[in-house]
């Protein structure tokens, strides 16, 4: 009877599973944007300030940081979370995106805008632009704050482009840079301001490297972050969560931990073999490809080689295709190059002066 009772207790021991809060999730690799996990990845949803990372991205694409820019009554249309700044006061591009970021500063949203417009450009139709240019079929800005409109209607976009952005973004040295300011102090033509960033989990969770925090009544609580582990880069986004710091915490160590970062192409080590259309050529690729997978995916990963035949190729001409397969699925593509290896051992002048001196 014991033994019986001993079984039916064991039974009944909780298993750790977390239930995602989320209306819609996604965890992505970064190095590869494979999606790893996720739920209505591709529902479109508001997403309230996550939506100033694409601002920030933009403005340190098309802007000047050191540029001063001096606020106006512009201004006084923002409301909400704000660094509040004043009118006539003198700051910064750089310190505005700090504020953007750190503080989620409407304010700041608005009299960068404001920077563009006094260049006649507008700032929307840039972040529209570019979501375009990321592949974020989804995604529509009507303003670079992410508050909803007089009538109702709102930035709107994905998990799933919302993570292709992030992704994009944190290549940006500069970028990374201010997501992952914890505490920035700095100082204006008027005033001293120290900022203490409300992304909580770069103080909770040791190996978060960035990210952007988001609410609005309507769109509830957005979450953009990303971690860094043993050469593991993932980024989560969490939308309508009110659970969405643990949420994230959760969905890093059990991805962290299921997954392992290999190269499947080592642009070093690249090599096509038995290859008989082209003589005496070298075939290599620009950039290394990395990707996350399991134990279990490692034996179903090839590398697929697709060439054109090209009898009066150029040196350096893009050649081919090398797609990365894993069960049959691509995965990635990079383009194959091609150069002549006589080429490759001709000496420049400057090599050959050099050689001498």
């Amino acid at each position: 009877m014991k033994k019986v009772l001993i079984v039916m207790c064991l039974l009944f021991i909780p298993l750790k599973v977390y239930a995602i809060s989320a209306s819609s999730y996604i965890v992505m690799d970064k190095d590869s944007n494979r999606v790893l996990e996720g739920k209505n990845i591709n529902d479109k949803r508001l997403i309230a300030s996550i939506t100033k990372i694409m601002t920030a991205i933009v403005t340190i694409e098309n802007g000047n940081l050191k540029d001063k820019v001096k606020v106006d009554e512009r201004v006084l249309k923002a409301y909400g979370s704000a660094i509040y700044i004043e009118i006539d006061e003198e700051i910064t591009l750089e310190d505005l995106l700090y504020g953007l970021m750190l503080r989620s500063g409407n304010d700041a949203a608005l009299v960068i805008k404001s920077y563009f417009e006094d260049k006649k450009i507008d700032l929307v139709e840039l972040m529209n632009k570019k979501a375009i240019d990321l592949n974020m079929k989804d995604t529509t800005f009507l303003n670079s704050h992410g508050l909803e409109e007089n009538d109702g209607s709102g930035n709107m976009s994905t998990a799933y482009d919302m993570a292709l952005l992030m992704s994009y973004a944190m290549n940006n040295k500069t970028f990374r840079k201010i997501t992952s300011t914890k505490t920035y102090v700095t100082k204006t033509s008027t005033k001293k301001y120290t900022w203490y960033n409300k992304n909580k989990l770069l103080k909770n969770y040791e190996f978060c490297n960035g990210g952007k925090t988001g609410y609005t009544k309507k769109a509830k609580r957005t979450l953009i972050t990303s971690a860094k582990k043993d050469n593991k880069n993932l980024i989560v986004v969490t939308l309508n969560d009110g659970n969405d710091f643990n949420d994230h915490k959760n969905l890093y160590e059990k991805n962290f931990k299921k997954y392992e970062n290999i190269t499947v192409i080592d642009k070093e080590k690249f090599k096509i073999r038995n290859e008989s259309f082209y003589k005496g050529v070298n075939f290599y690729v620009k950039d290394n490809f990395k990707m996350l997978v399991t134990n279990e995916e490692k034996n179903n990963i090839s590398l697929n080689i697709i060439l054109n035949k090209d009898e009066h190729f150029k040196n350096n001409q893009v050649i081919g295709k090398a797609q990365v397969m894993l069960s049959g699925e691509v995965m990635h593509e990079s383009d194959i190059y091609i150069v002549k290896k006589s080429s490759m051992n001709k000496k420049s002048i400057f090599q050959k002066l050099k050689e001498i001196f």
